[in-house]
């Protein structure tokens, strides 16, 4: 049979000679690797770059500063999405499990995420003031429960449909397709080819949404296999025995302390623009560090993808040693000779060493937990993490206290700390690709 461009495309991103290289999926699952791998890289991409044109903490932050909303409102962004997409799934995951067909889930979510961002790009359009902020907020809520059902639904229909051979290639191709296109349109706005304006930031959340539509309309004529649907039950007695797999799992426990750790990359970056005298007033003033950001993920997500199909471990311990350099390094120069970072170019420069590493953590991580889990425990492992690493986000706001208190190099410092500590306990994470 003549090879299609899916069977193409796949074998140039995977260097594999045909779609039956099969590691823990369903047999039935193998015939179908090629277009199976190519869905999930289009799909995924299509929301990733959705993710770069609603990011809370630049686009939304920026969009409620300029309709007049209340700084509150403004700061309540990020906690809103990231916590509020983590913190329920260890409750939805047993609904989630009862389903042998997970792809509808992820699909449902993704049309959900998208209906969202749409409602946010109509609250910008006909409100302003604290108005606008409520409704944007209130979509945010949303977003974030779907969010929540899609993450859940996601690493699972992932370890079903592609090969574990493969699954970080998927990931790290869709993410570096969608940071070319987040930073194009970054470099839109900071050249003025687009108007740093309302309407711009509207069309990227109506643009943004679509690309959601589009891709839960994509994630549908995945070919997945029924899976098992044991595991369902009253939300209490699932989470009570899904807390039970830390005392089961070593390594399970182990794996959310290195990623609970490893939330300094995250939290990172805001600090590092206080130090620069960035504001959030200005999509402008953003520019070099959306530049820089935006092209660590498409200079290395695929190369981390094709690193943890190897050994997620070794992404894990290389990426987490390569955040804490930038981070330890901004930290003493802040304290020597704070006048070196005003240099052009200092600060991004870090932050994009910063972002590399980042982008490792985040396909290190996501590979790591599909891998060592299997189809019965996949969707409780994923939920159980997400779980924890919710909870340390809500924690994680505290650093915005010791930043005033004691500065930010203080916290970046600290930050560092977190990143040596995760490379050490992700030392003796087992070599699940291995298995």
């Amino acid at each position: 049979m003549a090879a299609t461009p899916t069977h193409e495309l796949y074998r140039i991103l995977t260097e594999e000679s045909d779609g039956r290289v099969c590691r823990d999926i369903p047999e039935e699952a193998c015939d179908e690797q090629p277009g199976n791998f190519v869905k999930h890289v289009v799909s995924l991409a299509a929301t990733k770059t959705g993710d770069g044109l609603a990011d809370p903490k630049l686009v939304l932050s920026w969009l409620l500063g300029a309709l007049g909303a209340p700084a509150w409102q403004v700061g309540l962004l990020v906690p809103v999405r990231e916590a509020g997409a983590l913190l329920p799934q260890l409750g939805i995951s047993a609904w989630i499990r009862a389903r042998p067909r997970r792809k509808w889930v992820w699909a449902s979510a993704s049309a959900g995420q998208g209906t969202a961002v749409l409602g946010m790009a109509v609250a910008a359009t006909v409100l302003d003031g604290a108005a606008a902020g409520y409704a944007i907020l209130g979509c945010l809520v949303v977003f974030a429960l779907f969010r929540s059902a899609a993450s859940v639904s996601y690493k699972d229909v992932l370890g079903k449909t592609v090969s574990k051979s493969t699954r970080g290639t998927a990931t790290g191709t869709a993410g570096s397709v969608a940071s070319s296109l987040v930073l194009l349109f970054g470099v839109l706005v900071t050249v003025g080819l687009l108007p740093r304006s309302v309407e711009t930031v509207t069309g990227a959340l109506a643009v943004a949404g679509l690309l959601w539509l589009v891709a839960g309309s994509v994630f549908v004529t995945l070919r997945e296999a029924a899976g098992a649907t044991d595991g369902g039950g009253r939300p209490i007695e699932v989470v009570r025995e899904q807390f039970g797999l830390l005392v089961e799992d070593p390594q399970l426990t182990r794996f959310i302390l290195v990623r609970g750790l490893l939330l300094a990359t995250a939290l990172a970056p805001p600090f590092l623009l206080a130090l620069a005298g960035a504001r959030s007033s200005g999509l402008g003033d953003f520019g070099p560090f959306v530049a820089a950001s935006s092209t660590a993920a498409v200079v290395s997500a695929y190369v981390w993808g094709r690193l943890a199909d190897g050994s997620s471990r070794q992404v894990l311990v290389r990426a987490s040693l390569l955040a804490a350099a930038p981070l330890a390094l901004v930290a003493a120069l802040a304290w020597m000779d704070g006048d070196v970072l005003a240099g052009p170019g200092v600060l991004p420069g870090l932050l994009f060493v910063l972002m590399v590493a980042y982008q490792g953590v985040r396909v290190g991580r996501s590979t790591h937990i599909v891998d060592m889990a299997d189809e019965r425990t996949r969707a409780a492992y994923v939920a159980l993490s997400n779980t924890a690493v919710g909870v340390l986000l809500l924690v994680g706001s505290g650093f915005g206290v010791l930043a005033q208190a004691a500065g930010e190099a203080a916290v970046l410092a600290v930050f560092a700390a977190m990143c040596l500590g995760a490379s050490v306990l992700a030392v003796g994470l087992e070599d699940v690709q291995a298995a």
